[in-house]
Formats: structure tokens, sequence, C-alpha cells
């Protein structure tokens, strides 16, 4: 032990504890804490520390991300593992990756809930970005030692099923964006949305090399995210994230003329240099105004794929155009806008039958 008496300037006597130990990496270091009122309290200290780096629970989280990123390599398929490093490094490396892996408390873990719960997130999603940091502390606590999973003693947030959808028709849509008539880069925001299905975080990292205006096409290749007050654009949150999308023509004219009003806008700059909380009040203030019912910005997306639904076009297409990277995932999300096709299948049939 290493605990050695200081009397301060003011003639009070106190304990220092300073010691050697090795890492995780196994290097070398000191660690020295001051302002104990008993040796013994220095000496525990030093017992409790030495217990901690034994169990190498002293690891940065992002050291402890590289090695369970090892570990997922080879236990999944390529798109699963890649679609879990999009949602990690974009909601949950940011905040913890300087943090050792020890000091993270259940009130470390709840402050971050509370940042993502701000966001306006799906329930579904949440519950979904939750998990994945509970498998980070799993695979600590199994493989690292570390006493315990903060994440899982927090316990989680979000949803387990997804909400009642809701969604704007076509009608609903025309009187909704009546409201922002003096706004138009709000306006043209939301007209993008509801007649592309993008994401937003999609529609915010659009620049004027992502256009095709002589083929009428958008090209999405890229997301935005904002975390600490600073804006990032990440690769798309999938693979199949990655799309050309066919723009009706009228749509292509207002982002056209748009983009030639914006002064000295450079080929890789946004287009729109806005953040995801303005879209948000723009929907209620849209929904206000107009009278309808209030819908998310995701429901936008929503109403895309119900109005393609609703004009028969197929899961397939539809699972294309809205960047799915399975179409069983466009059928379990809307299996129920499909039921009433059933009834328009028998009646098609029939007609055939009858010659």
């Amino acid at each position: 032990m290493a605990a050695f008496k200081q009397i301060t300037a003011l003639g009070k006597t106190t304990w220092t504890s300073k010691f050697y130990y090795k890492d995780w990496k196994g290097e070398r270091k000191q660690k020295k804490k001051e302002g104990f009122l008993t040796k013994r309290e220095a000496n525990e200290f030093e017992r409790d520390f030495l217990d901690k780096v034994g169990s190498k629970s002293d690891m940065l989280f992002s050291s402890l991300y590289e090695h369970y990123l090892e570990y997922c390599e080879s236990r999944l398929k390529p798109t699963t593992l890649a679609n879990k490093k999009v949602l990690i490094e974009l909601k949950i490396l940011p905040y913890f990756k300087d943090m050792t892996i020890s000091t993270v408390e259940v009130a470390t873990v709840m402050k971050w809930q509370n940042e993502l719960i701000k966001q306006d997130y799906a329930g579904t999603y949440l519950k979904t970005i939750h998990n994945q940091l509970s498998a980070i502390f799993n695979f600590a606590t199994k493989y690292y030692k570390l006493g315990s999973n903060p994440a899982r003693l927090c316990g989680s947030m979000g949803k387990k099923n997804a909400e009642a959808m809701s969604f704007y028709t076509v009608a609903e849509f025309k009187l909704f964006i009546r409201a922002f008539d003096e706004k138009p880069m709000s306006k043209l925001m939301l007209e993008t949305l509801f007649w592309t299905g993008i994401r937003s975080g999609e529609l915010l990292a659009l620049t004027p090399s992502d256009f095709d205006f002589e083929a009428n096409t958008l090209s999405v290749n890229k997301n935005y995210a904002r975390y600490n007050r600073e804006d990032l654009i990440l690769q798309p949150k999938t693979p199949k994230s990655k799309r050309i999308i066919a723009l009706p023509e009228s749509l292509s004219d207002s982002l056209r003329e748009y983009m030639n009003k914006l002064y000295g806008i450079q080929p890789t700059d946004r287009l729109f240099p806005v953040t995801k909380s303005l879209l948000t009040i723009e929907m209620k203030r849209g929904s206000q105004k107009s009278g309808l019912k209030k819908i998310r910005v995701h429901d936008l997306r929503h109403s895309h794929a119900s109005l393609l639904i609703e004009m028969g076009f197929s899961p397939l297409l539809i699972a294309e155009r809205l960047g799915h990277e399975r179409v069983e995932t466009t059928l379990e999300t809307y299996s129920h806008l499909y039921p009433h096709k059933q009834t328009e299948v028998a009646t098609q049939l029939q007609k055939l039958i009858r010659g």
C-alpha cells in the first residue's frame, strides 16, 4: 500500500493514495488521489481501484465497442452487422465513447435516454437503440468481467410494439400544405417528404449534386444527424438506403427553382440547412392551422407508402423506393393496408373467369 500523510495549508491532516498499476492493455500507469480523512480510506481506494483494473473495466467504451464488433463479425450476417454499426455509431458511440466502462452508471444511461427521448423518435426505435447498448454491456460482463450491466439496471425505453400508424391522404396533405404558402422552404421540404417517402435525415442531407433534373431523379446516398450541437453527415441507415428515386415532374421543377434562388450554393452544400427540430415544429404548426390531426414528421413517409399501396404498386417496388433492406419489412409495416386488395384481386379474377 502506498498511502501517505499530508498537511494542508490550514494545518489539516489528510491522506493520499498513490500507486502504480497496469491497465487493460498491460501498460504501466500511476494513479494518485488526495483528500482522504484516514489511512484506511486511502488504502481501500487503492484496493477497489485495483479490483476494477483486474476486471479490465477501466477500458474506454470505444475500445469495448471495437472488441464487440470483432465478436459480432463472425456471428452475424453482413447486412445485420451493417445495420448494427450504423445505429451504434450514430446513437450510442458519440455519447459513451470517451467514458471508461466502469464509470458508466445507471444515472449515466438515464441521461442518455433522456437525450434520445427528446428527439421524438418512435417508441419501437428507442427500444431498439437501448437493446444495442444493453447488448454491448452484456458482452462486457461476460468477457471483460464488468460487475453489472448499467443499461439493464436502468431499464429500457420506448415500446415493444408500434403505435397505430397515422398518415395523411392526398386530400388531407393538400389542405395541410396550404399553411406554408408564405414559408417556401418549409413547404418544399414537407412536399419532398410526402411525394418521395424519404426519411427526414435523408432530406436534410441533400445537396445539389444529388439531383439529375434532366432525368427528374434524386440520389439518396447519405444521412444527416445533429449531436452535441454539431451537424453530422453519415452513411445511409442501411445498404439498401442508397437508391435513386424518380421525382414527379412538378416537384422536380420546384426543387430546381428553389435551388436556382440560393445564391452561391456549392454542389456539396446542404440544400436545407436546418435541423429535424424545425420539421417537428412545422408539422405541429401546419396541423393546427389546417385543423387536421397532428402526425409526426416520419408519418409523411407512412403517408407516401400508403398512397403507393392505394395506387396498386407492388410491395417490391415500394420497398425499393423507401429503401427498406427487405421487402418483408414493407409487408410487416404496412400489412394492415393490404387486406382490401384481396377483394380487388378476387374481382379481377372473376372477370377473367367470365371471359
